[in-house]
């Protein structure tokens, strides 16, 4: 006998698909704020740091990159009890996925960093810039120019990535999608509406960075040139 789909079960418990999605948004945006927070602060370690610093964040980098999430939230969650430390479920959850995007993100940012030579910050430091407004002006904004694409997409690989927060309950749109599948039995109809909401969130998530990356990018520097026709400094320095 053919399966009859039936999404009437599923549809009628949007509140709770609501409430999951929005859950899912902010485990990810406040994984994301913290997550490429500490990546810039391990790329610039070792990029620019001591050398114990570097070390420090180079270990830090193979040690979540060569684990998998799941494996990381899981010794955060059980483990963390047995030093004493106790997090929620989306406390825990918080502190994985950040951690894990901070060490992809890090060597993003690395990659970034090492593309701008090194005459234009000579170029900015000649010009009379302190170092912060070097860093800020001459190396941030054009390393993040070059590596925005990946940036974004690794970004987007953390809002898909927060569904595996529901393997220690943590509250979040798979996991409101399996509640409401083990209630309505409805299993085929209730994760093709999970897969259409990643989907739509997935594109709108898109369709900002888009937008970002004109606002943050609408200055336009040559690609090719001198260290001094390179290094274009916005009216606020250059005044």
């Amino acid at each position: 006998m053919a399966y009859e789909m039936n999404f009437t079960p599923v549809l009628a418990r949007t509140p709770e698909l609501i409430s999951g999605t929005i859950d899912t948004l902010i485990l990810s945006s406040q994984s994301i704020g913290i997550g490429l927070t500490i990546g810039l602060a391990a790329a610039l370690l070792r990029v620019d740091g001591p050398k114990w610093g570097a070390v420090v964040s180079a270990t830090y980098v193979e040690a979540f990159r060569n684990t998998p999430l799941l494996v990381q939230l899981f010794l955060l969650f059980f483990g963390l009890p047995y030093m004493g430390i106790r997090l929620t479920a989306n406390e825990a959850a918080i502190f994985a996925i950040s951690l894990n995007l901070g060490a992809y993100s890090a060597e993003i940012f690395r990659a970034g960093l090492l593309a701008i030579p090194k005459t234009q910050i000579e170029a900015g430091l000649a010009l009379g810039l302190s170092r912060l407004q070097v860093m800020r002006y001459v190396v941030i904004i054009p390393a993040l120019r070059i590596i925005y694409p990946s940036l974004t997409g690794q970004l987007t690989l953390t809002l898909l990535g927060t569904s595996i927060a529901s393997a220690i309950s943590a509250t979040e749109l798979t996991l409101a999608g399996a509640k409401i599948e083990s209630q309505t039995f409805r299993s085929l109809e209730t994760f093709l509406v999970l897969a259409a909401i990643y989907i739509t969130m997935t594109f709108v998530f898109r369709f900002l960075y888009w937008l970002v990356g004109l606002w943050l990018f609408r200055r336009r520097v040559p690609k090719t040139g001198s260290a001094a026709a390179t290094l274009t400094l916005p009216r606020e320095v250059e005044s």
